[in-house]
């Protein structure tokens, strides 16, 4: 057992007769720890960018309400006649009457 771990530590499994397969097992594992660093590092990216979009997201949703409230308040009647009595109009004093026409055959 201690002789198999000294050649491991000294490296003669790289230069013995059948280096060739272990080259290939080293190359082999070495190419899957890059493609899975990568794959990582593609992954973290994406939830940044998932979680930046969230922000976004909640800031235009916030800037959509605040719009709607001011919107809903600039189409109340009272603001409507003072914004139009800068102009000199007025509401009317007298309630509408109804029109109603009928056919005269």
């Amino acid at each position: 057992m201690k002789e198999g771990i000294y050649h491991i530590l000294k490296g003669k499994f790289l230069f013995s007769d059948d280096a060739v397969k272990n080259w290939r097992m080293i190359i082999f594992l070495s190419v899957l720890a890059i493609v899975m660093i990568g794959s990582s590092h593609r992954a973290d990216k994406k939830v940044h960018l998932i979680s930046q979009l969230n922000a976004e997201v909640k800031e235009l949703h916030s800037e959509f309400v605040d719009t709607r409230l001011e919107a809903r308040r600039l189409k109340m009647e009272t603001v409507v006649t003072r914004q139009v009595a800068e102009q000199g109009l007025a509401p009317s004093l007298t309630p509408p009457k109804k029109i109603k026409v009928t056919k005269t055959p």
